[in-house]
């Protein structure tokens, strides 16, 4: 198999229409498959995902859970274990991801990303730009800068740069036949802890064309991954000193510098706490 296309899903009943209708719209010339975990949602996602299923044989290989994978806490841990499974289930050279709750407009899209990394072997990861949807009626925005850098390399990410949106990913499947990292299931940020497993793989490359649509809505998980959730921002730093000894401080200069600014997003909480 060619490619995976990665979907957890979690009360997506509004969205995952969509997100499936962007995944077989897909002109390719290699197969792919759809790979989708819905985490025992609640509303009627896993009807929806049934109802593709039957439209499109062969197609999609789902695992609907009757319980939800966990953990319960905390909170934000919120549907790891469903992500960690779908990942391990995904058998293509390569995986796409793309949360049900999101989407992708062009048809090409993958096509393009393939391509790229087939050309380019040193590169582990292909993105691309996203518009940025708001359920509160706010502006709309594109994800990256014009000036997004074409070419990035771990060091971007160990800066703390967030500059992916997770349904732009193309990478190539090191976890096809590895192991997650030790410190991986300590972490909460599960993207970023995937991404700099990826990214210790080789280079990141960029496409400068808006492919898809990242909403950002209430029940996102986004919301409870904040700079003003103290027990986050002490996981985030955590996860970056195991990450510097899991690299043998090879980048201990830039993962320093990231660990100053949550020191200090830690303590501006505290003033702000005791000022209460």
């Amino acid at each position: 198999m060619k490619l995976s296309v990665c979907v957890p899903a979690f009360n997506h009943e509004k969205y995952i229409a969509q997100m499936l209708d962007g995944a077989l719209m897909q002109q390719t010339d290699f197969p792919f498959e759809i790979v989708i975990g819905d985490d025992a949602s609640t509303d009627s996602t896993p009807d929806i995902i049934r109802q593709y299923i039957a439209r499109n044989p062969g197609r999609i290989r789902a695992f609907l859970h009757a319980e939800n994978q966990g953990p319960k806490e905390p909170r934000e841990f919120a549907g790891r274990n469903n992500v960690l499974q779908l990942l391990k289930a995904c058998e293509g050279e390569y995986v796409a991801m793309c949360e049900g709750d999101d989407y992708w407009t062009d048809p090409l899209k993958l096509q393009k990303q393939v391509d790229f990394l087939d050309k380019n072997p040193d590169f582990a990861i292909c993105h691309h730009n996203m518009l940025v949807t708001y359920e509160d009626g706010s502006p709309e925005h594109f994800f990256n800068p014009q000036d997004q850098k074409l070419i990035s390399t771990i060091e971007d990410v160990l800066e703390d740069k967030w500059f992916m949106a997770t349904a732009s990913w193309v990478y190539r499947n090191h976890f096809l036949t590895n192991d997650f990292a030790d410190w991986h299931a300590k972490a909460a940020a599960g993207d970023w802890a995937v991404m700099i497993q990826l990214a210790a793989q080789g280079k990141i490359g960029y496409l400068p064309e808006t492919m898809g649509v990242y909403r950002k809505h209430s029940a996102g998980l986004s919301n409870v991954h904040s700079q003003t959730n103290r027990n986050f921002l002490l996981n985030r730093k955590e996860m970056f000193e195991n990450v510097d000894q899991w690299l043998d401080y090879r980048y201990q200069g830039t993962i320093e510098k990231t660990l100053i600014k949550y020191e200090g997003q830690l303590s501006d909480l505290e003033k702000i706490g005791s000022s209460n």
